[in-house]
């Protein structure tokens, strides 16, 4: 998603011991990062075969996903006209349902057709720069967006207005669980997964221990871990106002936009945090989380059972809110 690119510090990556070693290898990916440390040996595949699996599914992602690339699946559909259709692939049609999926459930606070409202923002590739628009401008993006304006007909995907497409709260989610599926399938039983800050974590380390993950808190200035997790089995996203984000008059003005208003969001919560055994489920449900706030979000998540932590700012610094899945995952319990 066009995010605050999410800093989840990882914790206990040297393995030491006897035992399997462990491997890593990372690069660059969608504007950001992404890296894989894994147990080698017992059958595992050699290292340069694993990298080559993990940089082709994440060129097919983001030839297919980028808005960044007038070349991308989604940037010629976003050019075709109102009432057009287009061949899409199954991943694409796949990540349609689940963001329409996303919109029913939170009544339009996830919405994949916002493309729009982040260029005329500045947040988006064809922006012209950061800026508060007027309300005039605003309403006119908004008669450009709207989930219910997309609909699948077998392999076609249509529109129904001249709306333009934005995966990017969920494409680093798919492609994060694609390519765990596709480790996997190679053998490779114990890693911990990174793609722009969306996690996949499976296994033990050598020495038995499980991997620990550090949240870290919506700082400005420096990276401190907040909340450190022990999983297994289990993908990771945060969503933030502290990245991607710019001030005018002393107000903050964030990369995460409510598609209800237009604008982005206007509450005090600093970032959000989503455990899910679906790292796609988790990068959904974060940036759905942090649309909706902190009071309306954390009743969300406790009403689905969302493993969720909710930090705002408050008056003397930040406060932290956990809804109860997180907390028994945090104890150890699986919710």
């Amino acid at each position: 998603m066009s995010r605050a690119w999410l800093a989840l510090l990882m914790l206990g990556l040297v393995l030491t011991g006897c035992g399997r070693p462990v491997e890593e290898f990372g690069g660059p990916t969608m504007g950001s990062r992404y890296s894989l440390k894994y147990l080698a040996g017992g059958g595992v595949p050699e290292r340069a075969r694993l990298k080559a699996e993990v940089e082709a599914i994440l060129a097919e992602v983001d030839a297919q996903f980028s808005t960044w690339r007038s070349d991308s699946w989604v940037s010629r559909f976003n050019q075709l006209p109102a009432g057009a259709c287009a061949a899409a692939p199954a991943t694409v049609r796949a990540l349609v349902r689940f963001g329409a999926e996303l919109a029913e459930r939170s009544e339009g606070a996830f919405d994949l057709t916002v493309e729009p409202l982040r260029e005329l923002w500045g947040f988006g590739p064809q922006s012209r720069g950061e800026r508060v628009p007027s309300a005039q401008e605003i309403a006119a993006a908004r008669t450009q967006i709207g989930y219910r304006q997309l609909r699948l007909e077998g392999e076609r995907l249509c529109k129904a207005t001249a709306l333009q497409l934005d995966f990017d709260s969920i494409a680093a989610g798919h492609a994060v669980e694609r390519i765990a599926a596709r480790l996997e399938a190679l053998g490779v039983d114990s890693y911990l997964l990174d793609v722009t800050g969306e996690l996949k974590v499976r296994g033990r380390k050598a020495d038995g221990s499980p991997w620990r993950v550090a949240i870290e808190a919506p700082r400005d200035d420096r990276r401190v871990a907040q909340r450190v997790l022990a999983l297994d089995g289990y993908g990771l996203s945060t969503s933030g106002d502290y990245r991607n984000y710019f001030e005018v008059d002393g107000r903050r003005y964030s990369h995460t936009l409510d598609p209800r208003s237009g604008a982005p969001v206007a509450h005090d919560l600093a970032s959000v945090t989503v455990v899910d055994r679906s790292a796609l489920v988790a990068d959904g449900l974060s940036t759905l989380l942090m649309v909706l706030g902190p009071q309306r979000g954390l009743a969300f998540a406790e009403e689905q059972g969302i493993a969720a932590l909710f930090v705002r700012r408050g008056a003397d610094g930040f406060v932290t809110e956990a809804s109860e899945a997180f907390q028994r995952l945090e104890a150890g319990a699986v919710p």
